[in-house]
């Protein structure tokens, strides 16, 4: 399948050091081969919501890729092509997929 890059993932791609580009070019080179690659770890992304509320609420659409331990990428699945959405932190990367 082909990718779809937005405007946010060019600019958080271009905000990465070196070394987290060169991984985040690989897990895309993955994703592209096999995206049931199991370093990828893709999986719908899950938003938390308040303290109060115990449970998680999957974000329809919007699914997650492991790029290394502290980064991941969020993307949409379309039928013929992958949205990349956003690249960062764990947390801030997730936080607003």
């Amino acid at each position: 399948m082909r990718f779809i890059v937005t405007r946010r993932f060019e600019d958080a791609y271009r905000s990465l050091p070196e070394a987290l580009r060169r991984k985040t070019d690989k897990a895309l080179r993955l994703l592209a081969e096999n995206p049931k690659h199991p370093s990828l770890s893709l999986k719908r992304t899950l938003c938390f919501g308040t303290k109060s509320e115990s449970r998680s609420i999957s974000t329809v659409g919007i699914w997650e890729v492991r790029v290394d331990g502290g980064c991941r990428m969020t993307l949409e699945i379309r039928s013929d092509a992958f949205l990349l959405r956003n690249v960062g932190k764990h947390d801030s990367t997730l936080g607003n997929p």
